[in-house]
Formats: C-alpha cells, structure tokens, sequence
C-alpha cells in the first residue's frame, strides 16, 4: 500500500465524513484523485465502509462487559460464532489463543440485562461463560498508526 493511500485511510479513521475536498487539501492531490483511491480502497478492502460513534450511555446501553466462553464438549463443532450471530448485544467476536475459544464484547441496560444474556449465550452455542465487566473506558476505538 501507498504512503499517500496510509495518509487517507488515517485521515478518514480520524474523520470518516470527511469531504474529498478536504482529503485533498490534506494529502496534496486533486478532488478527482482522493475520490478514486477512496473508491480503490472500497474495493479492495482496505475501506470496510463508513461508521457512526454512538454514546453508548445515551443509546440507553451504559454496561459494557467481556465474556470469554468455551465449549462444554470440546469434540463439539468449532460454531459459537454462527450459533450466536442473532445477539445484537454481542458487538464483537474474537477468536483466542489461550483457555477459552472466544471472547465476546457486550453492551447492555443493566445487569438484570447481562444476566439474561449469558443464559442466551449458554443455551445458544453450548459453552460455559467467564465475565468481566468494564467500570469505565478512559478511550476505545483509538486509530492504528499507519
């Protein structure tokens, strides 16, 4: 990947509404220029598409909490995430190294709200659950250095 391609893909991290315009105030090149490395980058990957930072407290979701699982059976197939797709409180699933298989990024309302889901998940994929809840985030969402 190019340097000036790292640049745009920085700066739209930093600003993902930013106009082409401004990208190529930024960056040095033309209008016409940014607007086809953007669509470049769209179509080859790098650009997944474009995202809003939601205040998950003011969304009414103020509880943010990690849930490392594991599968009961472990000759059981390997199809926790498939299995647990349907769970919108479920923001993110990693694949880890390590005593558990899985760990699952969650918000919700409220503890009542948790507890709920940890008994989804359990029924849904099978799997004992280990869970940690966040008391605050100081900053999240922080941009790699490209």
């Amino acid at each position: 990947m190019e340097d000036i391609d790292r640049q745009i893909l920085g700066l739209l991290a930093d600003d993902g509404r930013m106009s082409f315009t401004d990208l190529a105030k930024e960056t040095g090149l033309s209008v016409s220029a940014v607007h086809q490395r953007v669509r470049r980058l769209q179509r080859r990957g790098a650009i997944r598409g474009f995202t809003v930072q939601l205040d998950h407290e003011q969304a009414g979701l103020p509880m943010t909490a990690f849930i490392s699982i594991k599968p009961i059976d472990p000759a059981a197939p390997d199809d926790a995430p498939d299995r647990l797709a349907h769970l919108s409180a479920i923001e993110a699933c990693h694949s880890v190294a390590g005593d558990e298989s899985y760990i699952l990024k969650v918000r919700v309302a409220s503890p009542n709200e948790l507890e709920e889901l940890l008994q989804k998940i359990r029924a849904a994929a099978n799997v004992a659950t280990r869970t940690t809840v966040c008391l605050s985030t100081p900053w999240e969402g922080r941009r790699p250095s490209l």
